[in-house]
């Protein structure tokens, strides 16, 4: 089960570098969870950072064997994740939280919970999933260059408790990857697109270092998203667009 254990720490650079080193020692079940309310170096997607003051993020790692899962079925874990985050989240901050694709979770135009996955891969075999993720819980104010981000205490009104938090999105998490199974990723899939930030919403876009209007018309199951722009439709990787948010 996803969060057992459920391992708190006092401090840590990173969950998900603590975590790496649990599974490369080969000491881990599948499942394992670490959680901390005090990360001193966490990581974002394409090597940003993601500080904060102690309590005001809760960081969470858990490690998952994939099972039976091919290298393929990369995104489709992606999705379960992201959709497990955004049933949290939805919980508490209800129904204008939403996936930005890849995988962050805003409500309405705000970043609300980011997710990294770092995979351990040998040979062909997919060993574990590091799946990391930070949420915005107890913030009462942001710096001004983080200015599209958002606290789940500005959005309600309330301090939460940390380990509680990362413990009851572990259910989520389970309740999701308990369904990750080949026959149902066409609808995991539709269900991730109708969740999904701006879909099918004219919006710009930097492309190639220039701004664009183009609209989310589709996501591939390999994770790659598809944008309409100028009557062509055109796929993109992680990494190759940049939503423009106000």
């Amino acid at each position: 089960m996803i969060g057992h254990p459920f391992n708190i720490l006092e401090s840590v650079d990173s969950t998900n570098n603590y975590a790496m080193a649990q599974v490369n020692s080969g000491d881990v079940t599948s499942g394992t969870a670490w959680y901390t309310g005090n990360q001193t170096a966490g990581k974002g997607t394409r090597g940003k950072k993601w500080l904060a003051e102690p309590g005001d993020i809760s960081a969470l790692t858990v490690a998952i064997h994939p099972g039976t899962l091919p290298l393929s079925s990369q995104f489709m874990l992606s999705i379960a994740i992201a959709l497990g985050a955004h049933d949290f989240l939805s919980k508490y901050a209800g129904d204008e939280s939403i996936i930005k694709w890849p995988n962050d979770i805003y409500w309405r135009d705000r970043k609300a919970a980011g997710i990294l996955i770092e995979n351990v891969i040998r040979g062909t075999s997919w060993q574990y999933a590091i799946i990391g993720i930070g949420v915005n819980l107890n913030q009462a104010k942001f710096p001004e260059e983080l200015k599209n981000a958002v606290s789940l205490r500005q959005i309600t009104g309330k301090t939460w408790d940390g380990p509680t938090m990362a413990k009851e999105l572990c259910t989520f998490f389970e309740q999701r990857v308990n369904k990750l199974k080949p026959a149902a990723f066409t609808a995991l899939l539709n269900e991730y697109k109708s969740k999904l930030f701006r879909f099918g919403i004219p919006s710009p876009f930097k492309i190639n270092g220039a701004t664009h209007l183009a609209t989310i018309v589709d996501v591939q199951p390999t994770g790659h998203i598809v944008l309409e722009r100028n009557g062509n439709r055109e796929e993109y990787g992680f990494g190759e667009i940049e939503f423009i948010l106000g």
